[in-house]
């Protein structure tokens, strides 16, 4: 067992997708929020559960263009497909591998996550349009007793093709013996990797996990206390052929995303806009009326470049370099703040420091 970053474990070898989420090179392409399954620790946000929308990285999207445009603004080196589960809308999602190959080439990695609840014929479906990797989660019921199911019949039929065939499921505390048994199981069919995440808490199953009995690890954390001991006990006690992979809660929000969004940060900063090393933008901000007038009187009065402020009209402000506004804002009668928000299509914001 070797040691990945932020406390994530390896035995074998990195499945491919993984490898490019590593490095923050691969679009979250979510097809769905549909799902047949129910499983009780989905993380899936309101916004997207039981709804039949797209969404790349953090973008609701309404066409491929756009689609295309977020792969290209993170220099995308593949894709992650998800939902829900993204085999509930079988002929949708064969039209997105198929974009993305023929805009970024055959090399474009894409890995698909489902359920492994649709029927057989859609594997060589998937295979002709070039899947290179799909990753199967069967239901917790189903862990120690997969022999006969659709899920394994999925799984076999995958093992004809040229795809790589895994399996990812969450680390459940209590869950050992089922994680032991599924792991086996996989190995004897010819499985190439079982993925165990660390169990998370979210806003749409903190209720379910809480009465479960189930608490988070610490203060700082959304994991799920015992999660992290779990995958490593099972993976230590397992002697299988096939690769083992634990992939922590901190290794997607430190590594994973960080990656991600400092690759997009590349593309979108302005030039006012400071990247900082977690891959945030850092602006100035002035709130206030009459937007244009001011931004021309503020470029006469203080010769300041036109490439330096603009006006964000989604947000309704004037944006500015965050290291001009520090040196005017006592001069001005107007809200101002150094804003820092994330590069993302949601532009989340993570501080505001009032300047005056």
């Amino acid at each position: 067992m070797i040691s990945l970053q932020k406390g994530s474990k390896l035995i074998g070898r990195l499945p491919k997708g993984c490898r490019y989420c590593e490095k923050g090179a691969k679009l979250v392409l979510l097809v769905t929020g549909l799902c047949s399954r129910r499983c009780f620790y989905c993380p899936l946000s309101i916004r997207k559960r039981g709804k039949d929308i797209v969404f790349a990285d953090e973008k609701n999207v309404k066409n491929y263009s756009e689609v295309t445009d977020e792969a290209g603004l993170i220099d995308a080196l593949g894709s992650g497909i998800t939902g829900g589960d993204p085999m509930f809308v079988p002929e949708k999602t064969l039209r997105y591998i198929k974009l993305l190959k023929e805009n970024f080439g055959e090399s474009h990695h894409i890995h698909l996550y489902t359920a492994g609840n649709f029927e057989k014929k859609w594997i060589n479906k998937l295979d002709d349009a070039n899947l290179d990797e799909i990753r199967f989660h069967p239901p917790v019921y189903s862990w120690d007793k997969m022999k006969n199911t659709l899920c394994e019949k999925l799984i076999k039929e995958s093992l004809k093709t040229k795809m790589d065939v895994g399996v990812e499921i969450p680390a459940i505390p209590g869950c050992e013996n089922k994680m032991m048994s599924l792991a086996k199981h996989l190995d004897s069919l010819g499985v190439d990797f079982m993925n165990l995440n660390e169990l998370e808490y979210s806003e749409t199953n903190c209720d379910a996990l809480n009465r479960m009995g189930f608490t988070v690890k610490n203060d700082i954390s959304s994991a799920v206390k015992g999660s992290e001991e779990n995958a490593i006990s099972v993976m230590k006690n397992l002697d299988v052929d096939m690769s083992l992979h634990y992939c922590s809660s901190s290794f997607k929000d430190a590594v994973q995303l960080r990656n991600r969004i400092m690759r997009r940060a590349k593309n979108v900063a302005k030039k006012y806009d400071i990247v900082t090393k977690d891959g945030t933008l850092l602006k100035g901000v002035i709130q206030c009326r009459k937007m244009k007038t001011i931004m021309k009187e503020l470029i006469r009065n203080y010769n300041i470049p036109e490439n330096l402020i603009n006006i964000d009209n989604e947000k309704k402000r004037i944006e500015i370099a965050p290291w001009v506004l520090e040196k005017i804002a006592k001069q001005l009668s107007y809200n101002c703040f150094i804003v820092e928000e994330y590069p993302t299509a949601d532009r989340l914001e993570v501080e505001r420091i009032r300047l005056k």
